[in-house]
């Protein structure tokens, strides 16, 4: 998140005889989404003029307009994110072995990377391709940018929310939970603002935070973020990174002073400072940090010259080794805690995969990891990360929650449950994807709700222009759709074919969670 992001940009201008349109074609979205499932608005992607010569442009030359190729490996890194903490969740449920524990249970880690993937194709989406500018129209309108996005993700987490209501409610009366506590938690639920209290950020379905978090990211991004970060140089990106990860790793350190440095025990007694801890891990200003890290990113790739695009790069998959090694510290005296090695090593590693992925496949001949997560099993697979996300926690409670489990079954189910449970989160995922998040009646509706809403706040994130051209003429964006360009545009690097060339498929899960 999951959560699906867009991204387009163009390269240096040059006078265009004879504008080509970009066909519009609706497609699903997958989380971050969060990460990611949702949809996210995929907007229209710009075409991409053609370098210029080394002489003056001509003012009747034609240049053909191209928009910008689709990045379709990054579906595949949404799944390896979210397997995971799928698993982590319910993993004491699984297996006994305490080592195994130690490793599986680092879902605090990993979700770092779905507000990194949700940056970074926020800002492949929204910014130009060898200019450092934004995409004027895509950003004319920023409300409908904002609600666009939220109306991706929040139909599937409103219905999964009301389904499973009577079981958040019921648990909470069998524990005696005051009326009033449960309205509130509902309220918070229902309003995606739970990530801002330390105290009921895991209420009803737990995963759900992430979703609050991104909202608020994602109301930042098109009027204070986007803009802003787009105008940057390739040297002031690279310094504008190091200054968001050492924010980001010294609020750690303070949490680590605090509570601990080391990852606690699994049947500790010792205070863990759950409140600090959630403030840590939880609170939407840390996950923005982490989505701006991954416009950053995005940013850096696109703004490669000539000559840069030409070099040799490192090899995707030495990153991607790299990044979830760093996992494997819990089981050494490094055991430092999630937050520590979440900020420290797992999310900048994890945002050097993704720039080395981008950029191998962009080249001529893209090496095994490129082409195996833009295989279609893996394309199929991420599309699914979202709805993962949001089910597993709710399906995983009616099984394990001891107070639902016991009326149920008599007891939580045994571990020999646990791959069962594991296919009954990947078969619901992929129904609630085809009939839910690819239903174009669902569709629509959600990009009514986004023209409504963005309606009645105008002005909120930009001041009404009449004198705009964009915000009266632009027409809102349908939700989860993409848009084709020319045949032949780009190369697919899953095949050797040349099919159409896409926009960005935005994706909540995810997490941002988004089809590139």
């Amino acid at each position: 998140m999951a959560a699906k992001d867009e991204a387009g940009q163009t390269q240096q201008s040059v006078p265009i005889a004879k504008e080509e349109k970009v066909a519009e074609a609706p497609q699903p979205t997958i989380m971050a989404s969060a990460v990611e499932a949702s949809r996210e608005t995929a907007q229209q992607g710009h075409a991409a003029a053609t370098s210029a010569s080394d002489k003056a442009p001509q003012p009747n030359s034609k240049v053909a307009k191209v928009s910008k190729p689709r990045i379709d490996c990054v579906d595949g890194c949404r799944f390896a994110l979210v397997m995971p903490i799928v698993i982590a969740h319910f993993a004491r449920f699984g297996t006994k072995n305490r080592k195994l524990l130690k490793l599986l249970t680092q879902e605090n880690v990993l979700v770092g990377g779905f507000f990194v993937i949700s940056g970074y194709v926020s800002g492949y989406v929204a910014t130009k391709v060898g200019e450092r500018k934004a995409e004027e129209k895509k950003l004319a309108q920023p409300e409908l940018f904002f609600w666009s996005r939220v109306m991706a993700y929040y139909p599937l987490h409103f219905l999964v929310s009301t389904v499973f209501a009577p079981m958040f409610v019921m648990v909470e009366r069998w524990y005696n939970t005051p009326w009033s506590t449960t309205a509130f938690r509902a309220f918070l639920n229902y309003s995606l603002l739970q990530a801002w209290f330390p105290k009921e950020a895991e209420i009803w379905n737990q995963p759900t935070w992430f979703l609050s978090a991104l909202t608020f990211s994602n109301l930042t991004m098109p009027s204070f973020v986007i803009p802003r970060v787009a105008e940057l140089s390739k040297s002031g990106l690279r310094k504008l990174f190091c200054g968001l990860t050492t924010a980001s790793v010294l609020q750690k350190i303070a949490y680590s002073e605090t509570s601990r440095f080391h990852s606690s025990r699994i049947d500790t007694k010792e205070p863990q400072y759950p409140l600090i801890w959630n403030l840590t891990r939880f609170h939407p200003f840390w996950a923005l940090i982490e989505m701006i890290m991954g416009i950053v990113a995005a940013r850096d790739v696109m703004l490669d010259s000539e000559e840069e695009k030409k070099k040799k790069h490192v090899n995707p998959l030495f990153y991607f080794l790299a990044s979830y090694a760093s996992l494997g510290l819990r089981l050494t005296r490094l055991d430092f805690n999630d937050a520590i090695i979440r900020s420290t090593l797992f999310v900048p590693l994890f945002t050097k995969f993704l720039t080395a992925l981008h950029r191998d496949c962009l080249s001529e001949h893209p090496t095994a990891i490129t082409r195996f997560f833009g295989s279609p099993v893996m394309s199929r697979l991420g599309a699914l990360a979202f709805p993962m996300f949001i089910l597993h926690g709710p399906i995983g409670q009616v099984f394990y929650k001891k107070a639902i489990a016991k009326r149920l079954w008599g007891k939580p189910m045994p571990r020999s449950f646990f791959p069962i449970y594991l296919l009954l989160v990947l078969a619901s995922s992929h129904l609630v994807n085809e009939f839910f998040v690819k239903s174009k009646r669902i569709q629509a509706l959600s990009s009514r709700v986004a023209q409504f809403l963005a309606k009645h706040t105008a002005g909120m994130l930009q001041a009404s222009d009449d004198s705009n051209p964009h915000r009266q003429d632009s027409r809102p964006p349908h939700p989860s759709s993409v848009f084709k360009a020319p045949s032949g545009a780009t190369r697919s690097i899953a095949s050797n074919s040349l099919p159409p060339a896409r926009a960005l498929a935005l994706s909540p899960a995810t997490f941002g969670s988004a089809k590139v």
